[in-house]
């Protein structure tokens, strides 16, 4: 599968009786509610003693994905293209990989 076959997939489960503004609402906050979810999981294993649960996390991620899919779509943007697009951005800041000199002096054009 790759994201805009996800993306189309995932437009099956998103309310069509949104108007654009309300879908634009719905997925940037829900976005931002489901990352909360996963940095809340990280944060009670890293420092509440909380075993690390993957499984559950995996779920979460897949949350996020489901509202960056929709958030894409919502805009009209490609979800591979905007895969693409990063790739692309990542190859030029990095073209050796990622070091911590390449990320200090990085240029961003």
């Amino acid at each position: 599968m790759n994201f805009d076959e996800y993306q189309d997939l995932a437009r099956r489960t998103l309310s069509q009786d949104l108007a654009e503004r309300e879908r634009l609402a719905m997925t940037a906050l829900g976005l931002v509610g489901e990352a909360g979810e996963c940095s809340e999981a990280i944060k009670k294993h890293l420092f509440h003693g909380h075993a690390l649960d993957r499984a559950a996390l995996a779920k979460e991620l897949g949350d996020v994905l489901w509202y960056v899919a929709m958030l894409a779509d919502s805009c009209g943007l490609s979800f591979d293209a905007i895969a693409e697009q990063n790739v692309a951005k990542l190859r030029a800041r990095y073209p050796e990989g990622f070091s911590a000199a390449a990320s200090v002096n990085r240029s961003e054009t």
